[in-house]
């Protein structure tokens, strides 16, 4: 990969192996290969999405980025820096919030918590004394900076998290599954919030599970499977990956796993997913021509009470689900 100087991240060839030993006496040597020659390419203001499974590399990406792991090869820059030999002026330079709720002092205030880590970024206090103030008032922490964070709901705490990544005004900001764990009305704010962010000229590198979150705010995204990137572009552009595909969705009560398995062999069909709810099951199948799949579901079935059949164009979501298990 040739390296653009209007690049704010950049990987190429990216590899990171893992190894383990295992046994008392004779020791063994495991290796697992987290990343497999990753490329990237994202541009500064871009709001970059990376989906994938658990275990698919997307916290390693992360960690190397932001200069927390070492690659096992490849290069990555950041707003042009190397992440081994220059990771000291990346970090003055970039804000990073994980997922959950690590990193937080849960016995401090929400404003002690913002002191000490811009006392860690060695920023001025009378600079710091007004960025903590715009950060309290932009995310809606104000009034209760005083209270201890063990005291926050989920979403204030993750509102402090964002707005410690935010301290130092960083150029590029990474978000390791941000909104996790939060409720609907705690994740939307939080999307508006890092959009804007993106508005503003700040570069965001955005890992999530929630497809609506990635199709909703992000510019471009990419798709890793097994530490390898299988899909990278504009989340119209992924769905249409999948545009000779169809979904077909219906529901059915005690449906055999020889059934589910032969409806899977059928030629036309990429996927079949079963959902067991109460009641019934739910199986959504993922295939080409589904006009024609709906249509023979009865003889399919040998005649087995289907109920709700719906057909309809693919999602974000269904063109990952595609993706990742083939």
């Amino acid at each position: 990969m040739r390296f653009m100087g209007t690049s704010a991240i950049q990987a190429d060839q990216l590899r990171k192996t893992y190894t383990t030993t295992r046994g008392l006496i004779r020791r063994e040597r495991k290796d697992h290969i987290a990343l497999r020659g990753v490329d990237l390419d994202i541009q500064r203001g871009e709001l970059f999405g990376l989906l994938g499974p658990n275990g698919a590399g997307k916290t390693t990406i992360v960690k190397i980025l932001t200069t927390l792991l070492l690659p096992t090869s490849g290069v990555a820059r950041i707003l042009g820096l190397d992440v081994v030999n220059q990771a000291w002026a990346i970090r003055k330079r970039i804000g990073f919030v994980f997922g959950g709720e690590r990193g937080l002092y849960w016995r401090l205030s929400g404003l002690d918590n913002l002191r000490y880590f811009a006392d860690l970024y060695r920023i001025p206090p009378d600079v710091s004394r007004r960025r903590i103030g715009e950060l309290l008032e932009t995310l809606d922490l104000k009034g209760r900076e005083h209270d201890k964070v063990e005291g926050y709901s989920r979403g204030m705490k993750q509102r402090l998290h964002l707005a410690r990544g935010l301290l130092n005004q960083p150029e590029v900001l990474f978000l390791d599954e941000p909104t996790i764990g939060l409720d609907p009305v705690g994740g939307r704010e939080l999307r508006g919030l890092v959009r804007r962010l993106s508005n503003e000229g700040t570069t965001v590198f955005l890992t999530t599970h929630y497809m609506l979150e990635a199709d909703e705010i992000c510019d471009r995204i990419a798709v890793i499977k097994k530490g390898e990137i299988v899909a990278q572009g504009t989340p119209s552009s992924i769905k249409t990956g999948a545009e000779d595909q169809g979904v077909v969705e219906f529901e059915i009560e005690g449906l055999p796993a020889q059934r589910i398995e032969a409806l899977r062999q059928l030629p036309a069909v990429a996927t079949v997913i079963v959902e067991e709810r109460e009641l019934a099951q739910v199986i959504t199948i993922h295939c080409s021509r589904p006009g024609e799949l709906a249509a023979s579901l009865g003889s399919l079935l040998d005649g087995m009470q289907v109920r709700n059949v719906s057909v309809r164009e693919p999602t974000l979501e269904d063109a990952y689900v595609l993706l990742v298990s083939n």
